[in-house]
């Protein structure tokens, strides 16, 4: 048996001790909502506990937040679209302050958004989704065209959601099994090399935003959540997705930020090859995250564009 050299030593002694460690909880988060002027809603849908927030008058925007994200990505897009909307914001389960299954799927959401929509008494809406929640919109769209308006996409998820089409990181954490994850005690590692790979500007990745993205993955069960939602054969191949997104026959606009690690501004070239009618606008000096990195740019575009 071969045996381990002194610094393959010490670095798994290191890694021991930084594993042991308690986590150091997040610091206080929600404060946001009281100035953007929206307080948290709960609604049960098809069993699960959904967080929801609702602003505003006039016609009916739905935001769909990305993966790993919540409400939280639209603080400053929410009260700026509601001074002329009625904007309904939710934590799609498994994120935010939503339920967390252990058995996650990814077919649920559709059913699930609309399922809100139903409760909440909206016949038709536009939608505006961001990675993860650009997929789901598609599928909305798709289900629904009937209930959609309008259909904005934010550096959207679809093409990249089969697991070899995936971001690296994502890529490792499917590969750890679901109870792995879950007994880790650090959460704040990753989710640092996540958040500075999202961001265009490092400087964006504040104490603040950090804790808002940090709370939700320190309750119980989210790492399974994630894990079970990572692994679910809900997601379609890029050839499958393009199929389905060419359904759409509603006004779509594609809005990408030009320094996207996470998904290659590429992706907004195939949305617009595959949507009938879509058209591109791209964001300069802009990652992953225009609802966060750009907000100003990103109002006004979705200002005139609903």
């Amino acid at each position: 048996m071969r045996r381990l050299g002194g610094g393959a030593l010490l670095a798994l002694v290191a890694l021991a001790i930084f594993l042991a460690r308690p986590e150091t909880p997040a610091g206080p988060t929600g404060g946001w909502m009281a100035g953007a002027g929206v307080e948290a809603r709960f609604e049960t849908i098809d069993g699960l506990r959904v967080r929801y927030v609702r602003a505003g008058s006039g016609p009916t925007v739905v935001l769909l937040h990305g993966l790993a994200s919540s409400i939280y990505s639209w603080k400053e897009v929410l009260p700026a679209l509601a001074r002329d909307h009625d904007v309904v914001a939710l934590d799609l389960p498994g994120f935010g302050g939503s339920e967390q299954p252990a058995d996650l799927n990814a077919t649920i959401y559709p059913g699930l958004v609309l399922g809100l929509m139903d409760r909440l008494g909206v016949a038709r809406t536009s939608l505006v989704g961001h990675s993860l929640g650009g997929a789901v919109a598609v599928s909305v769209a798709v289900k629904a065209g009937e209930r959609i308006e309008r259909l904005a996409l934010l550096d959207a998820a679809g093409f990249n959601l089969a697991p070899a089409d995936r971001p690296a990181l994502l890529r490792l954490a499917a590969a750890v099994p679901a109870g792995v994850l879950e007994w880790l005690p650090t959460r704040r590692l990753p989710l640092w090399v996540g958040l500075r790979q999202v961001f265009h500007d490092p400087a964006l990745v504040t104490p603040e935003r950090f804790d808002e993205y940090l709370a939700p993955l320190q309750r119980p069960g989210a790492m399974i959540a994630i894990s079970s939602l990572l692994v679910s054969p809900g997601f379609a191949s890029a050839e499958a997705f393009a199929k389905q997104a060419a359904q759409i026959r509603v006004p779509t606009l594609v809005i990408w930020g030009a320094d996207d690690a996470w998904v290659p501004p590429s992706d907004a070239d195939r949305f617009v090859a595959a949507i009938p009618g879509a058209r591109k606008l791209v964001l300069r000096n802009c990652g992953h995250m225009p609802p966060e990195e750009k907000p100003a740019e990103l109002i006004a575009l979705l200002r005139e564009f609903l």
